[in-house]
């Protein structure tokens, strides 16, 4: 018996990741969007094994001479730093660090938005204005000053970075999902749901949750992309994590260094992949976008 209720599973969750694929491959730019996210996924899993060097290894060329800011060659495909990095190592390394803090942050986010927006918007009432007044008040908070203030309260670290981007980018899913849980609450599947004597907590979660799925992807999306360029922003302006490397830690080295005119493999390379890594969220976002508004499809 176990074992059937695993293969069952299994089959679920093929099913459902059939499906959201599928939504994807049906937009060109969804598709883009996935191939170039699943190779950024793949180089942080397996960046360890993928860096040609140590990425604090001061490096020396073939003929035994200090690799100080050299220019991208087959030696260094990215060139190196004014202390003698290598570039591609640290983007690599990099990689796993930026995907961290991007996924963490934007989908704890997404549950807290979706939790409130749900329990707001089914309950409505006192409970509601409560909610609703406390996400108003985090609205009137620009974004990355509070990030900011909050990483140098609470500290550089890696998980009180994710702290302060998750205490404040929820806000926006939280009041969509609170608009359309009013609106599904007064469907007649509901209705029927409550005379059955369901409770309100599998009506939330059983009922309304699974209509709300695409729009949760989608924002889910829109998380991870303002997640990551939140942290590069606070990492190119000294607030990152020190101990770890990520692309906007890269930024804030080059920075400090005075070779911003200089070495511009330096800028090149993080940026990019800032750029892509997020027009690829953006993309599937759109994907999704879609799925959740029919009406945005081409007829």
């Amino acid at each position: 018996m176990p074992n059937m209720i695993e293969v069952s599973r299994y089959k679920r969750f093929l099913i459902n990741f059939r499906k959201h694929y599928q939504i994807i491959h049906a937009n060109p730019f969804g598709r883009i969007g996935f191939w170039v996210i699943a190779i950024f996924l793949f180089v942080g899993i397996f960046a360890p094994w993928l860096a040609p060097h140590e990425p604090w290894e001061m490096q020396y060329d073939s003929t035994g001479n200090f690799a100080s800011l050299q220019m991208p060659s087959w030696e260094f495909p990215l060139g190196t730093t004014h202390l003698g990095y290598d570039l591609l190592s640290q983007l690599i390394l990099a990689t796993r660090t930026t995907l961290i803090i991007g996924t963490v942050s934007g989908f704890i986010s997404i549950l807290i938005g979706a939790n409130i927006g749900l329990i707001s918007g089914y309950y409505g009432g006192k409970l509601d204005e409560v909610l609703m007044r406390f996400t108003d008040i985090l609205y009137g908070m620009p974004f990355l000053p509070f990030v900011i203030v909050l990483i140098a309260l609470f500290g550089r670290k890696l998980e009180f970075v994710i702290l302060a981007i998750v205490l404040i980018i929820w806000r926006t899913s939280a009041r969509v999902i609170r608009a359309q849980t009013i609106a599904i609450k007064q469907r007649q599947f509901i209705v029927a749901a409550r005379a059955r004597g369901c409770s309100d907590l599998r009506i939330i979660y059983l009922h309304i949750l699974p209509n709300l799925l695409p729009l949760l992807l989608l924002y889910a999306s829109f998380n991870i992309a303002w997640s990551i360029i939140t942290e590069a922003s606070a990492s190119f302006l000294g607030f990152g994590d020190g101990e770890t490397i990520s692309w906007g830690g890269m930024l804030y080295e080059l920075w400090i260094s005075g070779k911003t005119r200089i070495a511009w493999w330096w800028f090149a390379a993080p940026s990019l992949c800032i750029v892509l890594l997020v027009t690829s969220l953006v993309f599937v976002s759109r994907a999704y976008e879609e799925e959740a508004n029919p009406r945005l499809r081409k007829r």
